[in-house]
């Protein structure tokens, strides 16, 4: 199912089935022009294929689409072109996602409930998942993200790190945070 977020995945699963079944010929082959009178046999039976095929096509994608979802896709009737739709509108959905997770990120405080190791691994799987949406984030600014998010108790640790000649890094961070308990 699109869900809004997983484009490449269901788009690699849709085209798959499709062409699996054999409708996938919106796809490859530009639509044909309307036959007329004049238009041979093999051009009678592209055109039956081929409308045969975007219209099951359609109909597949749309039945793989979340219910809130397909409200916001527009009404297009030609497979190739409704498949770019859905890729466009989800570039939106992961910009939309990715200004989320960076509010996240650079707001985040920890609050003791549980170890500094977790919540570093917190903060960490949220620049992961950032880059993944195509924003990648200094390592020396996640440094400043995990001090930031620490309590005014961890004020000499943060004086500390900022009066280090030889600054560590995100994993150098990680590593050290994961003796920690506070």
């Amino acid at each position: 199912m699109f869900n809004g977020l997983n484009y490449l995945k269901w788009s690699e699963h849709i085209q798959f089935q499709l062409g699996v079944l054999g409708l996938d010929l919106p796809f490859h082959v530009e639509k044909p022009h309307a036959i007329t009178d004049t238009s041979s046999e093999g051009e009678r039976s592209l055109y039956n294929d081929w409308k045969r095929s975007n219209r099951l096509s359609l109909m597949l994608m749309r039945m793989s689409i979340a219910n809130n979802m397909k409200s916001t896709l527009p009404e297009i009737d030609d497979a190739k072109e409704f498949m770019k739709a859905v890729g466009e509108r989800s570039q939106t959905a992961d910009k939309s996602l990715a200004g989320t997770q960076m509010a996240t990120l650079t707001t985040i405080k920890f609050d003791g409930s549980r170890s500094i190791h977790e919540h570093v691994v917190e903060m960490t799987n949220l620049a992961a998942r950032l880059k993944a949406l195509g924003m990648t984030v200094d390592d020396n600014f996640m440094v400043q993200f995990i001090l930031n998010s620490l309590p005014p108790e961890y004020g000499p640790f943060q004086m500390n790190y900022n009066t280090m000649k030889d600054k560590r890094n995100v994993n150098e961070q990680y590593a050290s945070s994961r003796g920690n308990t506070a």
